[in-house]
């Protein structure tokens, strides 16, 4: 019964590296550094790519010329290649009321169906002109509104790497792989994904994240891995709503503190 219980809890435990904001300007010193960590230990990413960068932050960042080259060389290594929004420019405020309650600025929170469908038509036909086959999707700052979610589905994107709870699930006839934390922490149990920036990251962030995965790598899974899992049960459905209020909750009870400290 005991041994039965451990494979049970193995079998529903893993994360997925998902590294935000991969585009032709950005840290190309820590990409090149993660991708001899990720072929070290046999690792499959899931790459957020920005179709038409515009955001002006990463525009500043070292340029690749072979950018599209390396993404399709990425894609023959079987590591998954998601598209993070369109532009990455944020023209819309949520005040939390995203699908999500996530806050902040938005790329498509707020913009008409239309006008988001048009955003993702129009990455995916930068994709397929460069041969990049995709199959999942994640807005810029995790904002999404009902209208995102069906120009999605109408474009035929199933998958959205965000969300919370601990084990993926299917929701407004779309598959979502949670994504609860900022930083890279293994859980004892739940299907989770990364968001990790490496533009952002210092040199002691990179070698946090190297001894991370050397101390974790046998509990990395890939994107057809973690899409596997994606369950309808009740019980799991219980599980992610429970995570969902306490996750909410922790936030919130963050926000107020640091609203205290800087007042």
């Amino acid at each position: 019964m005991i041994k039965f219980i451990k494979n049970k809890l193995l079998s529903n435990t893993g994360m997925l590296i998902r590294l935000d904001d991969i585009a032709e300007n950005m840290n190309w010193q820590f990409m090149d550094e993660c991708e001899i960590l990720f072929d070290k230990y046999n690792i499959k990413p899931l790459l957020g790519v920005i179709p038409n960068n515009e955001d002006k932050e990463l525009l500043l960042l070292p340029k690749n010329a072979k950018f599209w080259e390396k993404v399709g060389y990425w894609q023959n290594k079987k590591w998954e290649i998601a598209m993070h929004g369109y532009s990455h420019l944020y023209e819309k405020k949520t005040n939390k009321l995203d699908f999500f309650n996530h806050g902040g600025n938005s790329e498509f929170f707020g913009q008409t169906f239309d006008v988001q469908k048009e955003k993702i038509k129009k990455g995916l036909e930068i994709f397929k002109e460069k041969g990049i086959h995709i199959r999942s999707f994640f807005a810029p700052n995790h904002t999404y509104d009902l209208n995102t979610l069906k120009a999605l589905k109408e474009c035929g994107i199933q998958n959205i790497i965000d969300g919370y709870g601990l084990i993926p699930y299917k929701e407004n006839g779309l598959n979502f792989i949670p994504q609860l934390f900022y930083r890279v922490f293994m859980l004892p149990y739940g299907i989770q994904s990364t968001s990790i920036h490496l533009n952002l990251w210092s040199n002691s962030d990179m070698k946090n994240f190297k001894n991370f995965i050397m101390n974790n790598h046998k509990k990395i899974i890939s994107f057809d891995v973690a899409i596997n899992k994606v369950s309808d049960k009740k019980f799991f459905k219980l599980l992610n709503l429970s995570t969902k209020i306490i996750i909410k909750f922790i936030r919130s009870i963050r926000l107020i503190f640091t609203k205290k400290e800087n007042a």
